[in-house]
């Protein structure tokens, strides 16, 4: 430190400065959680990997094909969408799905 007591570093300014997120409060609490409780992000991994690795598999482990963050959105959705209905008709056949449409 200088007699000035600012901090003589890398930085080009006179003074420190810590920014922190404004929800940074939160993921404190999330780390406290998984802190107490290790397998649950294991579980939570086996649950969600599978459906992105489906849709990744599905889109050609590749980028997307629009641009602009609306339009990927979009995209995504669609994605989305047809996978949960892929998993619909697996799960519950197609004349219980068909009934429920037409409802």
């Amino acid at each position: 430190m200088s007699s000035t007591g600012a901090f003589q570093g890398d930085t080009t300014s006179n003074y420190r400065r810590v920014t922190r997120w404004e929800h940074e409060a939160v993921l404190g609490e999330l780390q406290k959680q998984l802190d107490q409780s290790p397998k649950a992000s294991t579980l939570r991994r086996q649950t969600v990997e599978h459906a992105f690795g489906t849709l990744k598999s599905w889109m050609g482990s590749t980028h997307f094909l629009t641009k602009t963050l609306p339009k990927v959105r979009t995209e995504m959705s669609l994605h989305v969408l047809a996978y949960n209905m892929k998993r619909a008709i697996s799960i519950l056949r197609t004349q219980p799905l068909v009934e429920f449409m037409k409802a």
